[in-house]
């Protein structure tokens, strides 16, 4: 019988540690309830409480794991067949979520493990509870920022390990409460992360005092007056700096983005490259009935390899000609090898192309981050069969550095993120100086189909105008194509005949810009980076150090 009552309590933490990642993926888009993202960090903890070392690391990958399976089931529809049967993009739906389910489950080891030597060791977890209730209110306090600062740790670490995969980041889920993303002016994304777990925390702290001191009705205010009071100073900040009347425009730009809807099954069917590349120009003349100053087309738009492809590379330039207008276009490029034969042996980059109004070639951006199975194998060198399971024929190359687009006579300046670029905080930050007018990201979200997708990437990209300080505009396949101010104001989204993000079109926008010659106000993230993430790096670590030389007491 007490092996079927334990049996019984085990089940249950397993299914709070299940919901909890259910709620943490329903606080994203689509469902985008982003009230959830406050409650599922403490819910991951509740599931293990009374747990410490494996027991507890177990739970949070349950957690993990449920989030990433749910918010990242559009991979699912990657239109990719692996020997006539559809188990590649399961295959890699499951072996992603596997692996970045590890932080979740590090980061609720991280905030259950609470050494103080061997002789306490029935203190080190948290026993239903009773450990966060054996601490002062000082203590408490420390342990909601200290898990905190260990989400955050782990965030900084997910967007550059492996070359990183900063999707949906906690702080992404609040996209729309604008006046609290302000603070990643200062912070960056990371900033709203930390509030939203030191809430939850200590919403957990103030749960357990209630149920464990009923009678004492007012003692849960204490735990959450001091997060409460923070988040609440940064609103009324938020509220002053969107209420601040913005400088006005000395001018603008007009921007034309194409947005062509290609499907994914075309790319892969070369004898279509024609079709394909005839319906973007078709639909380029229709939207140049505008009258614009920039023609944008998304992440692979062009069939073929423009600077090899003669036909390809004259329609395009002719069409910059006709109608005396800027283009940035995305398209393959390639380079031959050092030493290599005539030929052969040619380095690929996915990149983006600046042409001027004369139908010159005049700048070439290479990506310089690579999606990892979908650009590039890792260890393919060593192990040749990794490439069976992903779409990657040849691979791409990575660039090595940030090329800014400037429009010279329009005294323009502009630099362009491909594919899920932006969602890389560090990376936009060094594609930007105080010359630069914009961000442009150029993009393929058509892989995934009329899903999540689309709505997850721009909520996390729209963090890099707040972070900068500048207009981000997003150029996609099928959506979002839109622009967002520099305040992280989604302006203007593209919508098709049915009202969706995801159908073929155009939109043009004008861009407001700061009088030619006055250098841009930088922001304090954008002088001075990720301090605030790598302060909560460099605090979890020492807590780690501190509790293991604690250990050896």
């Amino acid at each position: 019988m007490k092996n079927l009552w334990a049996s019984s309590i085990r089940r249950s933490r397993y299914a709070v540690a299940a919901i909890a990642g259910l709620v943490l993926a329903a606080a994203f888009p689509k469902i985008g309830i982003a009230g959830f993202a406050w409650i599922a960090p403490a819910l991951m903890v509740t599931a293990a409480l009374g747990k410490g070392g494996g027991e507890a690391f177990r739970l949070g990958y349950v957690a993990g794991l449920v989030y990433y399976l749910t918010s990242l089931y559009w991979l699912l529809l990657i239109p990719y067949r692996w020997h006539s049967l559809p188990l590649g993009p399961a295959a890699g739906w499951l072996a992603l979520s596997a692996f970045v389910a590890l932080y979740p489950a590090s980061w609720v080891w991280l905030v259950s493990w609470r050494p103080r030597g061997r002789s306490s060791q029935a203190e080190n977890r948290l026993e239903a509870g009773q450990g966060v209730l054996a601490w002062s209110w000082a203590e408490r306090s420390l342990w909601a920022l200290g898990g905190a600062g260990a989400w955050v740790a782990l965030e900084m670490i997910l967007t550059r390990f492996l070359s990183g995969f900063p999707w949906d980041l906690l702080g992404a889920s609040q996209y729309q409460m604008l006046p609290l993303i302000q603070i990643a002016s200062v912070t960056g994304i990371y900033g709203v992360s930390f509030l939203v777990v030191w809430f939850s925390l200590s919403l957990l702290s103030a749960a357990l005092l209630v149920i464990r001191r009923p009678t004492m009705r007012s003692v849960w205010l204490g735990e959450i007056l001091l997060p409460i009071l923070t988040i609440a100073a940064l609103f009324n900040l938020g509220f002053r700096q969107l209420r601040q009347a913005a400088p006005q425009a000395e001018r603008s730009l007009a921007v034309t983005l194409v947005q062509p809807s290609i499907p994914q099954t075309l790319i892969w069917d070369s004898s279509k490259d024609e079709e394909r590349f005839q319906d973007l120009l078709r639909l380029s003349r229709q939207a140049l009935t505008n009258k614009t100053d920039l023609l944008l087309w998304p992440e692979a738009a062009v069939p073929e390899l423009l600077r090899y492809h003669r036909p390809t590379y004259e329609a395009i330039t002719g069409l910059a000609r006709e109608y005396h207008v800027w283009l940035i276009i995305g398209a393959d490029d390639a380079e031959p090898r050092p030493h290599a034969a005539a030929g052969k042996e040619m380095d690929s980059y996915n990149s983006s192309f600046l042409i001027n109004p004369q139908g010159k070639l005049v700048e070439t951006y290479r990506k310089r981050n690579l999606v990892i199975f979908g650009e590039y194998v890792p260890l393919v060198r060593w192990l040749p069969f990794l490439k069976w399971f992903t779409p990657v024929e040849q691979g791409y190359c990575a660039g090595t550095n940030n090329v800014p687009f400037d429009l010279a006579p329009l005294q323009v300046r502009t630099s362009v993120l491909i594919c899920f670029e932006d969602l890389f905080p560090h990376l936009a930050r060094r594609s930007v100086d105080e010359k630069t007018d914009f961000l442009v990201n150029l993009t393929n979200n058509g892989w995934f189909g009329e899903s999540a997708a689309q709505w997850q990437h721009a909520a996390s990209a729209l963090f890099r105008a707040v972070e900068n300080g500048l207009p981000l505009i997003r150029c996609s396949n099928n959506g979002l194509t839109c622009w967002v101010d520099d305040r992280g104001r989604l302006r203007e989204i593209f919508r098709d005949n049915r009202g969706t993000v995801y159908g073929e079109g155009f939109l043009t926008a004008q861009i407001p810009l700061s009088a030619p010659g006055v250098a841009r106000a930088r922001t304090f993230y954008n002088a001075h980076g990720d301090w605030f993430g790598w302060a909560c790096v460099g605090a979890t670590l020492l807590r780690l150090a501190t509790g293991l030389a604690l250990r050896r007491v």
